[in-house]
């Protein structure tokens, strides 16, 4: 159990470090930014819903559990 546990904090870390380098040199500056992403801005009112990031960001996690469950799973 404390193996199994210890797994998914090395790559829970490790895809957080990942994701902070990219952010860090700019590389995600585009999300956010996307077509689909709602922005309202009216007298001192904001509101911004990130519709499209939001996806984008879903099927990435998606795709990187997938990956490790696989890769651990054999």
């Amino acid at each position: 159990m404390a193996k199994l546990l210890g797994t998914w904090l090395v790559g829970g870390g490790i895809i957080l470090v990942v994701a902070g380098l990219l952010a860090w040199t700019g590389l995600l500056s585009w999300l956010g930014h996307l077509p689909g992403d709602i922005r309202i801005v009216s007298g001192n009112t904001r509101i911004y819903i990130p519709i499209t990031s939001m996806l984008v960001v879903s099927l990435a996690l998606n795709a990187l559990l997938w990956l490790f469950l696989w890769l651990f799973n054999r």
